[in-house]
């Protein structure tokens, strides 16, 4: 292998990573959010550098050369080890911290935030935690009014712009499903004889269905607006109305689970995005650190259960 001008990036290696994993270009590209052009360019970049073709772009999907196929043995060790420094350099971070204040939505506060304080707590002996639950928007406000480090919520999505000077990292992809008494079925045009129950639009979820209905002109009346999943699934399992809820409201209210029945959204697939949120700049490695923990805990405890009872939530129900 020659070699020329230039270095190796670890950005280039995690794009030669994306295309040997994807084995195209484009779903590389949708993978790591940049264009085709950035992708090609990369790996381009990255050939010019170390004398050598690595993947072969006239096969379909495209594969690797002898040289891609020894640079992906090293390329995964290199990932692994920058993931890993990452790591450590955000509990060195941690080291010094004497307080950490973390919003997270109810909606996991029954197992994954009980585990995620616990961990933290082990690592951070002498750090005072404080923790706030509530709606997506309220604990949102707080990060801006710097009453908080740290929120776990609902993306606001297109019904509010994107908050400025945040760093965001996604951690749940939570679509909306439809729930039903036992023995009801969507498809059977029997929801008729159900009336709808509206989750509240005071808040980011409730808006976000109520949208998506009038934008379907889905038509929903509805007698009953209530702002708890214990409540709505309460009067769904003893069959006095249906609801739209998503499986993470389901995982939060559990006991409920083996009394309804949960199909798929009707009127076009909808769904919402949990991430975790906090200041720019201002906690150093922590906040990817934390959310990292995060997905570890949500895919245990939240999405391997769920597709175990729903399989069909295979690819909508997802982590980053």
């Amino acid at each position: 292998m020659g070699h020329s001008a230039g270095r190796v990036t670890l950005w280039g290696i995690e794009v030669f990573l994306a295309i040997a994993e994807e084995r195209s270009i484009s779903a590389a590209a949708r993978r790591l959010g940049v264009s085709n052009a950035a992708v090609s360019q990369q790996l381009a970049g990255l050939e010019a550098v170390l004398g050598a073709v690595l993947v072969d772009r006239g096969s379909r999907p495209v594969a690797l050369t002898p040289a891609g196929v020894i640079l992906r043995r090293h390329a995964q060790t290199i990932v692994n080890a920058a993931e890993a420094a990452q790591a450590e350099l955000a509990m060195a971070d941690l080291a010094g911290l004497t307080q950490l204040r973390l919003g997270v939505i109810e909606d996991l506060d029954a197992d994954v935030t009980p585990h995620l304080l616990t961990g933290l707590a082990e690592d951070l002996r002498t750090c005072r935690f404080l923790l706030e639950t509530g709606p997506s928007h309220r604990l949102r406000d707080q990060l801006e009014a710097r009453a908080l480090d740290l929120v776990v919520a609902a993306d606001p999505g297109v019904l509010q712009p994107a908050d400025e000077g945040l760093e965001v990292h996604a951690l749940l992809t939570d679509p909306f499903v439809a729930v039903l008494p036992r023995g009801f079925n969507m498809g059977g045009g029997e929801i008729g004889r159900l009336p709808f129950i509206r989750y509240s639009a005071r808040h980011v979820m409730g808006r976000q269905i109520a949208a998506h209905l009038a934008a379907q002109k889905a038509g929903l009346s509805s007698r009953f607006e209530l702002d708890s999943y214990h409540a709505i699934l309460a009067m769904v399992a003893a069959g006095q109305g249906w609801s739209i809820l998503t499986p993470l409201a389901l995982h939060h209210v559990a006991r409920f689970r083996n009394a309804v029945e949960v199909q798929p959204m009707p009127f076009g697939a909808l769904e919402r995005r949990i991430s975790l949120s906090a200041r720019a700049g201002q906690l150093q490695g922590i906040p990817a650190m934390v959310a990292a923990r995060l997905r570890e805990l949500i895919a245990a405890q939240v999405v391997a259960p769920m597709l175990a009872d729903w399989p069909w939530l295979q690819g909508s129900l997802r982590l980053p």
